[in-house]
Order: C-alpha cells, then structure tokens, then sequence
C-alpha cells in the first residue's frame, strides 16, 4: 500500500479530530526549512517570536480544502508580525505543479510549499489529513490536531497562541 492509499484510508477512520496537548511542559518544535510555491525560504528558526500553525495537507483531502479558507482568514486577522500559518502539501513531488495551480485557484494568501522527506520524518508520522501543528512563539509545540478544525475552535487554538495567559501560582 502506497503511503497515500495508507493516508486515504486513516482519513475514513479519523471522525473527529484528536487533540493531543500537554499539561505543564511543551516539546520543541522541530527545526525546519522549505521553499514556498513564490521561491521564498523558510527556516521556523527565523520565526521565533511569532505564533505558527504549521499544517500538513493534500490537494485530494476533503477535509484539508475545507480547512484552507479558514487558515487564510486567521493569517490574514491576526497578520504575519503575529501569526505566521505556513501550509505544506504531502502530494507527490510530480504532481507540484498541480498543488501550485491549486493553491492559486483556491486563492489562499497564506504560505505554501510541499512538505520535504526530512520535515515529515521531523513531524511524523503523518498518518492523517490534515494534520495541524501550533507552535507558540517560544518554538514548542502546544497542540498537534488529526482532523478537520472547525473556524471556532481554529480561532480558540489560535487565540490561545497569540494571547497567551499568564500562568497562575496557587498559594498554599
């Protein structure tokens, strides 16, 4: 089985989407360069300071297109000196033309590129679509999502991102 009919199937399963976050301590975000579709670099190290969601997708994952307009329009409130949401596509390297053709159709001003063989073992496995990462602006992962995100709780996770609240010491 081909790793996309391996995503395929994980996708019929994935009902609802699965959160996993933890309680008192963050993992680091794995460090990571890509090329968006305009050519530009990318490095999340260049990106310290600011809020990332960081989601993996595909051109023939329902759910994935559904999610896109609702990631742009996060991008576009919360502005890129704040949030910066980068877009990587799992489709196959020789069908890239096709991804950028539809990420320009879509008309989707947030970044986009294909995901690299190196940031997928970095973020793996990728075993459902979309997959979304949000990395606060300290470069730990908060939150990893298997599934659709509906625009309320896109926002929540994103508000959660960029408006951190402060932790609250309990006095004994």
């Amino acid at each position: 089985m081909t790793w996309r009919a391996t995503l395929t199937t994980a996708l019929f399963f994935a009902a609802a989407p699965a959160v996993s976050q933890a309680q008192n301590s963050h993992p680091p975000a794995p460090p990571f360069t890509v090329k968006t579709f305009e050519g530009k670099t990318v490095k999340l190290s260049e990106l310290r300071g600011r809020s990332v969601v960081l989601d993996f997708w595909a051109t023939w994952c329902r759910p994935c297109r559904a999610a896109m307009p609702h990631l742009d329009n996060v991008q576009k409130r919360f502005g890129a000196e704040r949030l910066v949401v980068i877009g990587l596509s799992v489709d196959e390297e020789d069908v890239d033309s096709d991804v950028r053709r539809f990420a320009r159709d879509l008309g989707v001003s947030f970044r986009l590129g294909m995901a690299n063989e190196k940031v997928l073992d970095l973020y793996g496995p990728i075993r459902s679509l979309p997959t979304t990462f949000f990395i606060n602006r300290q470069g730990e992962v908060v939150r990893r999502v298997k599934g659709y995100i509906d625009p309320e709780t896109l926002d929540s996770y994103v508000l959660e991102l960029v408006n951190p609240s402060p932790v609250v010491q309990r006095q004994p």
